[in-house]
């Protein structure tokens, strides 16, 4: 035999081979019945929501600076008479700590000085002014007789002249007194207010709390030095009122269409793990921020501490409640995703599937306003199908859709039932143990042998 005429006889036997093993493995298959993941329907609440992240915060945070430069000397106390610290409640007006005063002082009372300096200069002037006119109403009469006599015998040209000279220069004179009068107020005054601004800053030495609230940090030590420059150093936050919080959330750009004042909010928090809080969006903040091409907006939830339980910057995860369902049918998303083929349909189930599809043409009226996000549906919103086991196969069932919260789906239907069995997938095969032995290796039957029970040959 030619060695082409090996080569064709050795391709036959593997083909065959091949073939041998196709058949063997297609016969194996074809004796499994077709294994189905089931779901029950249940009776129950659903909520359809939309996920945030969020942080509690204060409703209203006053952040209390120094507005002068100096060392801390002490703190004040609270309204329990201990030391002014985190967590302290204060009043307004309490005393929160106290700044190096010297220089202030020292400032204070050299203003006062200068005020007094001030008032005895309006009263030189005033003086002043008093002798100028008095001398003004001599020269006055001198020159009234001298207009008398006029230029004669009796009077002098020269003395006519002198006289009139006189008078001119007391009215003049009577002028600047005046006019110094003036200055000197006007020095007053400027004394005044460089006093009054000397003991407002030695006024803000004493640190008050401007409102009633609760101390949430303290910024500062005993012995620190702080520097006032264009912005005023921070020393105390206060919380105004611990009663009235705010939860503010980061909501992206494609779900804040669907966020508006007054919507029902339920939000946890990981220090108090099993707890529930509820509240309300309370405005929509229109200051976008884009971090990463992400555009987001912070929304106000408006909620009620007053347990106290809930702590400032907690971190919260938001549930925005968009629409609520009570005591209606459920079933997983997957039951809806769920489409068999041909083949799997139980025998006349394709008839009683046509008559669902004719009987979605026209629904019934039902407890569904509005078609959720089902996972599946058969292009006309809120109608679509479950699958219901039957036999080795399935038939269909025709369902309304509704609401959804992304795992479970609200449905409704003529012949739905608490507990009714619905398909929500085909169940793998397990993998069995690997059969290393040869398909195509002759059998033989242990037990019943030939005539002679021998060991068959």
């Amino acid at each position: 035999m030619s060695r082409r005429a090996k080569q064709i006889v050795t391709g036959i036997i593997v083909l065959a081979a091949l073939a041998g093993a196709a058949a063997w493995y297609l016969q194996r298959s074809n004796g499994q019945a077709v294994a189905y993941r089931t779901a029950a329907v249940k009776r129950g609440n659903l909520v359809m929501s939309i996920s945030a992240t969020g942080t509690v915060e204060p409703e209203e945070v006053i952040d209390v600076g120094a507005q002068i430069a100096g060392q801390i000397l002490s703190f004040g106390t609270d309204a329990f008479g201990k030391t002014v610290d985190y967590g302290s409640m204060v009043d307004a007006g309490t005393v929160l700590a106290k700044i190096d005063d010297s220089l202030y002082a020292a400032d204070a009372a050299q203003a006062e000085a200068q005020v007094q300096a001030g008032r005895a200069s309006v009263q030189r002037a005033e003086a002043d002014l008093n002798q100028l006119q008095a001398k003004l109403q001599q020269a006055d009469r001198d020159w009234q007789r001298a207009r008398k006599l006029g230029p004669s015998e009796a009077l002098a040209e020269a003395t006519y002249d002198a006289y009139r000279s006189a008078y001119d220069t007391a009215v003049a004179n009577v002028a600047v007194g005046q006019a110094a009068i003036l200055q000197a107020r006007a020095g007053q005054a400027q004394s005044e207010a460089l006093l009054r601004r000397a003991r407002r800053n030695l006024s803000y030495c004493t640190i008050t709390s401007p409102v009633k609230g609760v101390i949430i940090d303290r910024r500062v030590n005993i012995g620190q030095t702080v520097v006032s420059s264009l912005n005023a150093p921070s020393l105390f936050l206060i919380a105004k009122d611990l009663r009235r919080m705010q939860v503010w959330v980061a909501v992206n750009e494609a779900d804040i269409g669907k966020i508006r004042p007054g919507l029902p909010v339920t939000f946890t928090v990981d220090a108090f793990p099993g707890e529930t809080f509820r509240g309300e969006v309370g405005k929509v903040r229109l200051n976008a921020s884009m971090t990463q091409n992400v555009v987001t907006y912070t929304v106000e939830v408006i909620t009620d501490n007053s347990s106290g339980r809930l702590l400032p910057y907690l971190t919260a995860n938001v549930q925005f409640e968009l629409d609520r369902r009570s005591d209606v049918f459920l079933v997983p998303n997957a039951a809806l995703r769920f489409k068999p083929p041909e083949e799997q349909i139980a025998p006349g189930a394709r008839e009683a599937s046509s008559a669902s599809v004719e009987s979605k043409e026209k629904p019934k009226e039902g407890p569904l306003p509005a078609a959720g996000k089902a996972a599946a549906s058969d292009g006309r919103s809120g109608r679509s199908e479950l699958w219901l086991p039957a036999g080795d196969g399935v038939r269909p069932l025709a369902v309304r859709v509704g609401l959804s919260d992304g795992s479970m789906t609200e449905v409704a239907g003529d012949q739905l039932a608490e507990g009714l069995t619905v398909v929500v997938g085909v169940q793998q095969p397990a993998v069995a143990k690997t059969d290393t032995s040869n398909p195509f290796a002759p059998s033989f039957t242990r037990g019943g042998g030939s005539a002679g029970g021998g060991r068959p040959r």
